[in-house]
């Protein structure tokens, strides 16, 4: 088919460049032209494993472009998918304004009968505004289709090649055929359904999502207290076919593009209804309160924090990614900071994107791992990137001024600190806590 993909972020760039892989011809669009100028150019706005090993390919191949001209793409192709971003607005709300944005445009571009599928995380009835929106900007007929997708940011190119499933939201059977051939080659598990319940599965998967993060984080804490270790909890839970094991690893929470912004803004369509939805409420505050663990057990063992030096290791959301956004190094730090310590931060990826967001007379952005460690009172681990997981303990603990280890993604086990003198905090695992290695004793009553 040809394509025109609106919106060069994680979506639609990977989106794009993954359709032009399985043998369609590809125009990616963007508004802003250094982004374009960039993927011209060879270079890659965002990190991503192996996509600009893949970008380079199609583009020499001749299946995929790159324009900020939305008019002529949309006139030179069958098939429209817009990917643009719908942030959170102050209330939790979808920001739909790139959004209507470009459907006006799309509409006002339009030759011929279109496919408009949309991918964009929207609410429940946006697909029939957008379709009323075109409508008044256009004589030519065109169908609507939502097809929301699933893919994780450091994993984003297998995601959209081996989905779990594709989901088709149509309201007429014309466009199903065309539709069901783009996306065979990626999978047969494909759920053709109505519009609005399309939209649903998307919110309603990631807010399950968020749930089981949440619900063994609330887990680790009780752990915590009770002398149980949660990684020996979730694998008995993960063993359930009825629970799996995906999404059960205790930490300080999620974050980044989706799961923040999808859980705020399903509680926003419930109440639109005039329902509250309690359950994910609590998810939300869970995860808010989850990433204060570290700061408290810092103050547990420092006591005031004014004037100790902590390092920071990790301020992606997550590992194999430069994506910062909800990051939950963002209010830690900021936290550490209004409390009167100095900082020292190190990402191997996201520290630029970082640096745009927060920067302190007290935040040193260092060079290296071992740069950051030396000479800090405490050490915080907040994103588990495998060169921290890998590193000597015996190492790292020359470094610091005080042995001191704040692990947030349970990434060192007991053989590692055996041989380490560490005060070591992670997540619901209470036995490898100061140093003690000995598993507890259980208490019969």
């Amino acid at each position: 088919m040809k394509i025109a993909v609106i919106g060069t972020g994680y979506v639609g760039l990977v989106s794009g460049v993954c359709f032009a892989e399985i043998g369609n011809e590809v125009i990616c669009v963007d508004k802003a032209e250094d982004k374009i100028v960039c993927l011209q150019n060879g270079k890659v706005p965002i990190y991503e494993p192996g996509l600009k090993e893949m970008i380079h390919k199609n583009v020499t191949g001749g299946r995929l472009a790159f324009t900020t001209d939305l008019p002529t793409a949309v006139a030179a192709t069958e098939l429209i998918i817009l990917a643009v971003g719908t942030p959170s607005l102050p209330d939790g709300q979808a920001d739909l304004s790139y959004l209507i944005a470009a459907a006006e445009e799309i509409g006002r571009a339009m030759n011929g009968y279109k496919i408009i599928a949309i991918k964009s995380t929207v609410p429940v009835g946006t697909n029939e505004k957008i379709r009323s929106l075109i409508q008044m900007h256009t004589i030519y007929p065109f169908d609507i289709a939502s097809i929301p997708e699933f893919l994780r940011e450091g994993s984003a190119i297998s995601d959209t090649l081996n989905p779990d499933r594709i989901i088709i939201g149509v309201d007429h059977e014309e466009p199903i055929a065309e539709l069901l051939e783009l996306h065979r080659p990626l999978t047969d598990q494909i759920l053709v359904t109505d519009i609005r319940s399309a939209e649903m599965i998307k919110y309603a998967s990631n807010a399950f999502l968020a749930t089981k993060i949440s619900f063994i984080n609330e887990i680790a804490n009780i752990c915590e207290k009770v002398g149980a270790d949660v990684s020996q909890v979730a694998t008995g839970m993960g063993y359930d076919k009825r629970i799996g094991p995906s999404f059960l690893r205790a930490g300080i929470g999620y974050g980044g593009s989706c799961f923040p912004k999808d859980t705020e803004a399903l509680i926003q369509i419930a109440g639109n209804v005039d329902y509250e939805f309690k359950l994910l409420k609590s998810v939300v505050e869970v995860n808010r309160d989850q990433r204060f663990n570290i700061i408290r057990k810092l103050e547990l063992e420092l006591s005031d924090l004014k004037g100790k030096t902590i390092a920071i290791w990790g301020l992606a959301f997550k590992p194999e990614t430069d994506d910062v956004r909800d990051s939950p190094a963002i209010e830690i730090i900021q936290t550490l900071l209004s409390r009167g310590a100095q900082v020292k931060a190190y990402d191997p990826v996201a520290q630029d994107n970082f640096r745009r967001q927060l920067t302190h007379s007290s935040l040193t952005y260092c060079s290296t791992a071992e740069d950051a460690a030396a000479h800090a009172d405490a050490l915080c681990l907040l994103t588990e990137w495998k060169e921290f997981r890998e590193m000597s303990l015996t190492r790292l603990e020359t470094l610091l001024r005080n042995p001191l280890l704040i692990d947030g993604r349970n990434q060192f086990s007991e053989e590692q600190l055996a041989s380490t003198s560490f005060i070591y905090y992670s997540v619901g695992r209470p036995n490898l806590s100061k140093g003690i290695k000995e598993p507890r004793p259980v208490i019969l009553f």
